[in-house]
């Protein structure tokens, strides 16, 4: 698409065949939708939490009863494996259920002790708050967003990846079919260039972003510029530490678990594997066999647990960032990458990363693992970090003290330890340095867009 263009169009990654084309809306059909918005959280706002869990608990349902029809969307948009995608679905219907059970608990008034007769904190929603939602889980992040902002009173404009309209389409008929009162939930087609006039906007109150780290950046600068509330969650380069006694194969099985998910491309997945040398000669091993037995196939073949990269531009700068960080000395220990003339990227590992390697600054967003060797856990928390993210990482111990000491020194959201690290609606999730600004999920998820407003009677 060039600038003159007024037709996006999504591609099917697998082949590269247009799916279907979309008309890029005007900044008029915009003001629109947000006038709609304005209208409709006059009402929504003082609608009850039992009126607002109900339509969530149609959307859970909704979401269940047709998970197939939704996930064969997400793989064809965007190439995730269709058992993933329907994993995806389900743990949409899950947040929704989270919120619908528990927003009312969450934003109940607190009284605070004080000398006068009352003193109370009251949680009261801020009105329209823009979404900008990424397409490596083209629905989860929507829901897990929208779930909590929606129960709180608040209204939503959803601007998705343009390479997944076809998702954010199914998204709305969710809320339509759940009974949704019109304007609640809505998405605009448009250009990231247009973000800037929708914050713009007195109307709008708020802004969630889930992408790149510039993405992040330049999104949290509007937001600044317009003193709009703004939570974003941005990239990763997890630290996966495995220390000299932890379960080795157990360790190995979940690490490649968790690096080849969605193909690869996932913030939180383990992207470096940092392993004390009494044991790194053997778990390299073991994650090398578990890398060759990960079947890179079809996406829509359940078998499948690799596919293909949602965009041939994701590849090229993928195996680049390998090649550089080849010509700069790190070793190849398992071999694959781009197969040419498609949009398959075979999983591989790394070792002998060094400072200055794109495999040691920035995020490889894709199947491709790097191993660190260090001497203790003192080094281990030191590699991990010094990275400009903080996400999430990962310790395995079989001294779960010792591994949680190493938890409280890491500069991360969120540690798992000895488990795969994924997101939960039950706990708060989010990162610090450049891996973003706030939290979703949990309480703290539904706190990030509502007005904390204290009331004292004398």
């Amino acid at each position: 698409m060039n600038a003159i263009e007024t037709i996006v169009r999504t591609i099917n990654p697998l082949n590269n065949e247009i799916i279907k084309e979309y008309n890029l809306e005007t900044w008029g059909e915009v003001l629109d939708k947000l006038n709609q918005a304005e209208v409709a959280f006059q009402q929504w706002k003082v609608q009850s939490y039992a009126h607002r869990a109900a339509l969530f608990m149609k959307a859970a349902k909704i979401l269940i009863e047709n998970k197939a029809m939704y996930a064969k969307q997400i793989t064809l948009e965007m190439g995730k494996p269709i058992l993933q995608s329907i994993a995806e679905v389900e743990k949409c219907a899950m947040v929704c259920e989270f919120y619908a059970k528990n927003a009312a608990g969450f934003l109940a008034d607190e009284s605070i002790e004080t000398e006068f007769s009352q003193s109370y904190v009251t949680y009261q929603p801020l009105g329209t708050v823009l979404q900008v939602m990424p397409w490596n889980f083209p629905f989860w992040q929507v829901f897990r967003f929208a779930a909590p902002a929606l129960m709180a009173g608040n209204v939503t404009l959803l601007k998705h990846a343009l390479n997944v309209i076809g998702c954010a389409d199914l998204i709305c008929t969710v809320f339509n079919k759940a009974g949704f009162p019109k304007g609640v939930f809505q998405q605009v087609v448009v250009e990231n260039d247009l973000v800037e006039n929708i914050l713009a906007e007195k109307s709008v109150h708020g802004v969630a972003l889930t992408g790149s780290v510039a993405a992040g950046k330049a999104v949290g600068a509007l937001a600044g510029h317009n003193l709009k509330e703004c939570v974003l969650e941005l990239g990763g380069s997890d630290a996966f530490i495995v220390l000299k006694d932890a379960d080795l194969l157990k360790a190995a099985k979940v690490g490649v678990r968790s690096r080849m998910h969605n193909s690869g491309q996932t913030c939180i997945s383990a992207k470096r594997f940092i392993v004390e040398e009494a044991v790194a000669e053997e778990f390299k091993k073991l994650l090398k066999q578990e890398i060759a037995d990960v079947i890179v196939g079809d996406p829509m073949e359940e078998a499948t647990k690799i596919s293909v990269l949602a965009r041939t531009d994701l590849v090229e700068k993928l195996q680049a960032q390998v090649n550089a960080s080849i010509e700069l000395g790190a070793v190849v220990e398992f071999s694959g990458g781009h197969k040419k003339g498609t949009n398959y990227f075979y999983p591989m590992l790394l070792s002998n990363i060094q400072k200055g390697m794109p495999a040691y600054e920035e995020e490889l967003f894709g199947p491709v693992g790097a191993i660190f060797v260090v001497k203790n856990s003192a080094e281990a928390v030191a590699l991990a970090n010094d990275s400009v993210f903080g996400l999430a990482a990962t310790v395995w111990s079989k001294n779960e003290a010792a591994a949680t000491a190493i938890a409280r020194q890491l500069d991360v959201g969120a540690v798992a330890i000895n488990k795969l690290m994924s997101s939960d609606p039950r706990i708060p999730f989010g990162g610090v340095k450049q891996s973003g600004i706030g939290r979703e999920l949990g309480r703290e998820g539904i706190l990030g867009f509502v007005n904390l407003k204290s009331i004292v009677i004398q």
